[in-house]
C-alpha cells in the first residue's frame, strides 16, 4: 500500500517533450531515409536535377549533395547528422555527397526490421563497425596505384577521373573539355595544397565551350579613374608591384588643427599634401615597375600621373586576387613605397586587358612561379554558371586527391558489389546473430549500382543479378553498371575511376552516422522554456525602447 502512495517524481520542467526507447529509433531511422529519398534521384550520370527556391527569392539548380543538403534546411535532429556527413565528405574529399547519404540511410534501413524485432542496437553497432572496418580494408587492396607513370600518362589518368565525376554533373556533356582544363589547372599550382589559388571567374554570355583557362591569373577590372583609358593595356615582361596603400591625395582624416600665425602658411601646408603624394608616385616609376596593383584606392590623380609615364595601374584589386597574383608572379606585397626594390617586383611574360562577354578581363600569363591558374566560365544562365562552378570544384577536389593519394577505385558501382561479394563470404563463417548483421550491410552496399540503375531507367533487378553472378566468379571484380547501354561493363576498362580515397571517406562517415544514429534511444525537446526566454528578451529590450524614446520625446518638448 505504501509502494502505491508514493509521489510521483518530476524530473524536467512542465511542457517538456521526451520520446524514447524502440518507436524513436525507429521514428530516427524514418527521419534519415526520407532525406535520403531527397537526394536519391540525382546519383550517377543520368541523375535528376533539384531546383531549390528559398525564402530570399534565390533559385538554385543542383545535383551536388552537399549543397542540396545545406539548402534543404533540415530540422529534425538525428537527419541533421546526414547534412553533416555529406557536408564533411564534401570539405574532405569533394564528390561522393550523395553517396555517403544514401549508405548511411541504406545501413539504417536494413537494421530497422532487427531492432523492431527487439534486436539491442549495440549487436547491431559491434557489427557495423567490423563490417565498415572489413569494407575499408578491402577497398585499400582492390585500389591500383597510378604512381609512377610519366606526365602525359598521369594527365590522362587524371583526366579520366575528373571526367567521371563530370559524367553525373549538368556539364556532363563537355566533361572531356573540362577534365583536361581541370587536370591543367591542378597541375599548375604544384603541391600548394591551397584550393584559393585556383581562380573561378563567371562571365554570362557565349557557350560553355567558350570557357578558357588562364595559366596566371585574370581578374575584371576594378573601379578605375579619369586617365585609364590612356593607359597602355598589352605588355611584354613587365614588372609588377603591388601595394596595400592608398595612393590618393586625402584629407587629413583626424579632427586635426593647425593654428596658422601668417594666412601665407596656408599654401606650405596645401603644397605638403601635394608633395607627399608625388613623392609617392615618383617612386612607383622610380621602381621600374610598368604595373602597379594595390588593394586600396589609387585616385584620379595617381591614375592620370601614371598614364602619362605608361604605366598601367588598378585599385582595389580584392585580397584574394592581389595574393594570386604575388604567388604567381613572384612579387611581394608592399605596404610602403620607400625602398622598393627588384626581389620584390613581380614578373610575367604578358599582361594584357582583353573583352571576355561585356566584361573587361587583366589578365597575367607566363608566370615564372606559376603557382596559380584561373578558369574562366562562359555559359547562358546564371544558374547554369553557378552549378558549372560546384561541379567544377567536384572535379578539382578529385583531381588535387588523386595526385596526392594515387591509387584509384572502378566506379559504376563496381567496387560496392564486389565489397558486398567479399562481406557476405566473411558472414557465413561467423556463428550467432552477427551473421545476420553483417550480410544486411553487405545488402545496403548495393543501393548505388541499384540507384544507378534506377535513374537511368534500367531494370535493376536484372542487371544486379548480372553483376552478382559476375562478382561471384571471381574474374568480375571490375565489373559494374554499364550506363550507356543498360547491362554491365568492365568499369576499369572504360575508365570509369574514382579515387580510393572517395570510397573510403564514404564508407568511413556512412558507418559512422548510422552507428551513432542506432545508439540514440531517447530526444528530450524543451520547446516551452526556449519560447519563454524568447518572450523575456523580447520584453527586455521593449523596455529599453520605450524607455528611451520617451526620454528623448520629452527633452525635445516645449513646457507649458
Amino acid at each position: 500500500m505504501s509502494a502505491m502512495m508514493q509521489p510521483q517524481i518530476i524530473l524536467l520542467k512542465e511542457g517538456t517533450d521526451t520520446s524514447q526507447g524502440r518507436a524513436q529509433v525507429v521514428s530516427n531511422i524514418n527521419a534519415c531515409t526520407a532525406v535520403a529519398d531527397t537526394v536519391r534521384t540525382t546519383l550517377g550520370p543520368r541523375g535528376m536535377d533539384k531546383l531549390i527556391h528559398d525564402d530570399k527569392g534565390g533559385v538554385t539548380i543542383s545535383n551536388d549533395g552537399a549543397t542540396i543538403m545545406r539548402l534543404l534546411d533540415i530540422v529534425h535532429p538525428a537527419a541533421k547528422i546526414l547534412v553533416d556527413i555529406a557536408k564533411s565528405q564534401d570539405s574532405e574529399v569533394g564528390d561522393g555527397t550523395t553517396t555517403v547519404v544514401l549508405l548511411a540511410a541504406e545501413f539504417l534501413k536494413e537494421a530497422k526490421p532487427y531492432v523492431e524485432d527487439g534486436v539491442h542496437p549495440h549487436s547491431l553497432i559491434r557489427s557495423y563497425r567490423t563490417a565498415g572496418s572489413m569494407a575499408i580494408q578491402r577497398v585499400k587492396e582492390l585500389a591500383v596505384s597510378i604512381e609512377g607513370k610519366s606526365l602525359e600518362e598521369k594527365k590522362s589518368l587524371l583526366a579520366k577521373c575528373a571526367a567521371t565525376t563530370l559524367s553525373s554533373k549538368l556539364i556532363g556533356g563537355e566533361k572531356e573539355f573540362f577534365a583536361s582544363m581541370v587536370v591543367d589547372a591542378v597541375l599548375a599550382i604544384g603541391n600548394d595544397d591551397r584550393l584559393n589559388l585556383i581562380g573561378i571567374k563567371k562571365v554570362p554570355g557565349g557557350t560553355m565551350r567558350d570557357s578558357f583557362l588562364v595559366n596566371g591569373v585574370a581578374f575584371k577590372k576594378t573601379f578605375s579613374y579619369a586617365g585609364f583609358e590612356q593607359q597602355p593595356k598589352k605588355f611584354l615582361n613587365p614588372k609588377i608591384l603591388l601595394l596595400n596603400i592608398e595612393l590618393e591625395l586625402k584629407s587629413e582624416k583626424e579632427n586635426a588643427e593647425i593654428r596658422l600665425s601668417d594666412p601665407l602658411q596656408y599654401q606650405s601646408i596645401v603644397d605638403a599634401e601635394w608633395n607627399i603624394i608625388y613623392d609617392k608616385l615618383d617612386k612607383c616609376v622610380k621602381s621600374g615597375a610598368k604595373i602597379v596593383l594595390s588593394r586600396l584606392a589609387i585616385g584620379d590623380l595617381a591614375t592620370q600621373y601614371f598614364a602619362d609615364r605608361d604605366i598601367f595601374c588598378a585599385g582595389r584589386v580584392t585580397e584574394e586576387d592581389l595574393q594570386r597574383v604575388a604567388a604567381a608572379t613572384a612579387g611581394t606585397v608592399q605596404t610602403s613605397v620607400n625602398n622598393v626594390i627588384d626581389e620584390v617586383l613581380g614578373s610575367c611574360e604578358v599582361f594584357e586587358e582583353k573583352q571576355v562577354g561585356n566584361e573587361r578581363f587583366n589578365i597575367f600569363s607566363g608566370c615564372p612561379s606559376g603557382q596559380t591558374a584561373t578558369i574562366v566560365l562562359r555559359g547562358g544562365a546564371d544558374q547554369f554558371i553557378e552549378e558549372a562552378e560546384r561541379s567544377l570544384h567536384d572535379a578539382i577536389m578529385i583531381v588535387r586527391r588523386a595526385v596526392k593519394n594515387s591509387t584509384v577505385v572502378p566506379g559504376g558501382g563496381a567496387i560496392d558489389m564486389e565489397i558486398s561479394k567479399y562481406l557476405r563470404q566473411h558472414a557465413r563463417t561467423i556463428a550467432g546473430k552477427s551473421q545476420f548483421f553483417v550480410n544486411s550491410f553487405a545488402k545496403a552496399l548495393e543501393v548505388i549500382p541499384r540507384q544507378l540503375c534506377d535513374n537511368a531507367g534500367f531494370d535493376a533487378t536484372d542487371v544486379l543479378n548480372k553483376l552478382r553472378q559476375k562478382h561471384a566468379s571471381g574474374e568480375g571484380a571490375n565489373y559494374g553498371v554499364d550506363i550507356n547501354t543498360g547491362g554491365i561493363a568492365d568499369s576499369f576498362a572504360n575508365f570509369v575511376w574514382e579515387p580510393a580515397v572517395v570510397k573510403i571517406n564514404a564508407i568511413n562517415a556512412a558507418t559512422e552516422a548510422s552507428c551513432l544514429i542506432l545508439s540514440v534511444d531517447e530526444t528530450v525537446k524543451n520547446p516551452k522554456s526556449e519560447s519563454a526566454q524568447g518572450e523575456a528578451a523580447a520584453g527586455a529590450m521593449a523596455g529599453r525602447g520605450g524607455g528611451a524614446m520617451r526620454g528623448r520625446g520629452g527633452r525635445g518638448m516645449r513646457r507649458r
